[in-house]
């Protein structure tokens, strides 16, 4: 017996026993190890000539996440206690391209954390849900709180995401900059050498790299994890950002501070022609970046197998 079904309940109706609800679902969906290729944009503040530099990244990620045995016990004041379950996991990003001076990938992302199932509260009035908290050693941690939509009988589908920055203050007007054009030369973009495989399409919608990575594939059935750091609908009232001291900045301030995240995991099972079944992870991640009165879209997105 395994430990999820340890602590699976059975009860009894007639001569028919019935597993209840398993208390980590959906997040030991996650559970092993995953491996693949992803695209990273982000804004990244420049201390000089102009205020800005895009840099793009082909990636190389691993993503491993392990079971808490357990209940994870939360103490009610307002209603009765409740016991969270979840999953640790680690993510590493690499650069495709670049090489560090050890001469291997040279490492852009390193981030700890955990996935936890929540059940229904009654204070708040919230349904079952489910949080990442993650911590990334530029000196930002981030509780992102949302919901498992509706199983889909097939692929998922992929919205536009743009990278264009916006007025911080409504009605939060784009504002367009030269840099996306990869036909214009910039210093203040990543070069070309780079980034061989990198698009103008890419760059205009990051998401159709997801699109790319399902292409061909029969995928059968894909449980979808949606959450944020501001509420969602459903309700899923907790999350936020915080930020150490140089990320807020002070006078002229920020120098570039996480003020909000938001993320679509897609969990896919493939089958195969021969009928064997394999599962595929997918992600887009949008953190807005706040510095110089404008937030500044950083986006994530990988395809990720599971070995």
């Amino acid at each position: 017996m395994n430990i999820v079904e340890e602590f699976k309940l059975t009860s009894v109706s007639g001569n028919i026993a019935q597993l209840a609800a398993d208390p980590f679902a959906p997040v030991d969906q996650l559970v092993g190890k995953w491996k693949g290729h992803g695209f990273n944009q982000i804004w990244r503040p420049f201390h000089g000539v102009q205020d800005r530099f895009l840099e793009l990244n082909e990636t190389i990620e691993q993503l491993e996440f392990d079971l808490i045995p357990g209940d994870i016990p939360n103490r009610g004041l307002l209603q009765a206690d409740i016991n969270l379950h979840g999953v640790r996991y680690l993510q590493q990003i690499q650069d495709a391209h670049v090489k560090g001076p050890n001469g291997k990938p040279a490492g852009i992302h390193i981030e700890p954390g955990l996935w936890l199932t929540i059940p229904d509260t009654t204070n708040p009035q919230n349904p079952r849900t489910v949080a990442r908290q993650a911590n990334i050693p530029h000196g930002t941690s981030i509780v992102a709180q949302g919901t498992e939509l509706p199983v889909l009988n097939g692929a998922p589908p992929f919205a536009p995401a743009s990278i264009t920055p916006f007025t911080i203050v409504p009605p939060h007007t784009q504002i367009h900059f030269p840099e996306v054009n990869l036909g214009v030369p910039t210093v203040f973009r990543t070069p070309p050498a780079d980034i061989p495989n990198v698009t103008q399409a890419m760059v205009n919608n990051p998401n159709i790299v997801l699109a790319q990575g399902i292409a061909g594939k029969n995928i059968v059935s894909t449980t979808t994890l949606k959450i944020s750091t501001v509420p969602l609908n459903p309700p899923s009232t907790g999350g936020g950002t915080s930020n150490i001291a140089f990320l807020q900045g002070a006078a002229g301030g920020p120098n570039a501070l996480a003020a909000q995240v938001d993320a679509i995991f897609w969990i896919e099972t493939i089958k195969e022609p021969s009928g064997a079944i394999k599962h595929q992870l997918q992600y887009t991640q949008t953190v807005l970046l706040n510095f110089n009165g404008l937030s500044w879209p950083h986006v994530s997105v990988a395809t990720l197998l599971k070995q």
